[in-house]
């Protein structure tokens, strides 16, 4: 089961949508989905949950906490919608794009993909890209 939940005053407009695309992909990367929950917030809010649990005094757009168990993926994925804002201005695209790319991210790394190297950076790029190309 997919959740969402806000702790900011964006609401996602296409949560059944969303839901059944994240529910494809994890289905699509051989896994099971199980619970996740997305916690939509701003910067403060990640910032401290940066510091609290990571031990980053940094900004970030989204932190993802795995509880996966097999092939069973599950976890809760925070997302800063006001870095996701400016990952959208930065990277020239619109925020919808940056907001399900970031989206997708989460659930990437719940199916075993990487991103610390060059090498696991371009391949989850590329994964990105792929399931953001099946959104309709």
């Amino acid at each position: 089961m997919i959740e969402f939940n806000y702790e900011t005053n964006f609401k996602l407009d296409n949560e059944v949508e969303i839901s059944n695309w994240i529910s494809n992909t994890i289905t699509s990367e051989g896994y099971t989905l199980g619970d996740i929950n997305y916690v939509f917030c701003d910067d403060d809010y990640l910032h401290k949950l940066n510091v609290e649990f990571l031990n980053h005094d940094t900004l970030t757009d989204i932190i993802s906490f795995d509880y996966s168990l097999g092939k069973t993926v599950q976890g809760d994925i925070f997302i800063s919608i006001e870095r996701v804002k400016d990952n959208a201005k930065d990277f020239n695209v619109s925020f919808v794009n940056e907001l399900c790319r970031v989206i997708v991210h989460g659930v990437l790394h719940y199916c075993g993909y990487k991103d610390k190297s060059e090498e696991e950076a371009l391949l989850m790029r590329k994964k990105e890209n792929h399931y953001l190309s099946l959104l309709s």
